[in-house]
């Protein structure tokens, strides 16, 4: 097994842009905007809920994709945490489907597993969350507390319907270190 490390990014809207979108505080009133989450809940019920997460260590093999929606992640209290995330790989053609690289997911889409190359881990703390774009590929939340809560909107069947899974170990030998 091959240990790949990996230096975390803070998150800024910069930085996570090709990902998602990092939304901080704003001012009460302000109207609707390019800083807000741009969102894409319309294929299902909307579900909104408190994570409770235990002994989430600072390492992933395995990483996930929604191709149908798009999630928003953030610490309850503005804890710092972790996430592995890769761009998002769905093959939206039918012609794409002859390369080799594509597979078929248990939910019905195409797509192309991320490389190891391609993994980031992003540090995020404070008074901020991020929006996923749809198919973004994501490990986590990681941080070095025994438990942390998350507050997290997807839809109400997202990981039981819409849940790809590249398992890094099995298919490369990987397991990916966060540097702190």
């Amino acid at each position: 097994m091959r240990e790949v490390k990996l230096n975390p990014i803070e998150a800024t809207p910069e930085s996570f842009q090709e990902f998602g979108q990092v939304i901080e505080a704003s001012p009460d009133g302000e109207e609707f905007g390019p800083r807000d989450a741009q969102l894409d809940l319309s294929l299902g019920i909307p579900r909104f809920y408190i994570m409770h997460l235990e002994d989430r260590p600072l390492k992933f093999s395995n990483i996930t994709h929604h191709a149908s929606v798009t999630q928003c992640l953030g610490s309850i209290g503005g804890h710092a945490w972790y996430l592995g995330v890769a761009k998002p790989s769905i093959v939206a053609s039918s012609e794409d489907a002859g390369n080799e690289n594509v597979k078929k997911s248990r939910c019905g889409h195409l797509y192309i597993p991320p490389s190891i190359d391609d993994v980031h881990i992003f540090w995020i703390q404070g008074s901020k969350f991020v929006k996923l774009h749809q198919g973004t590929w994501h490990a986590g939340p990681l941080f070095s507390a025994k438990t942390m809560d998350f507050y997290n909107l997807e839809l109400s069947d997202t990981n039981i319907v819409d849940h790809t899974v590249h398992d890094f170990k099995k298919n490369d030998g990987v397991v990916f270190l966060i540097n702190q």
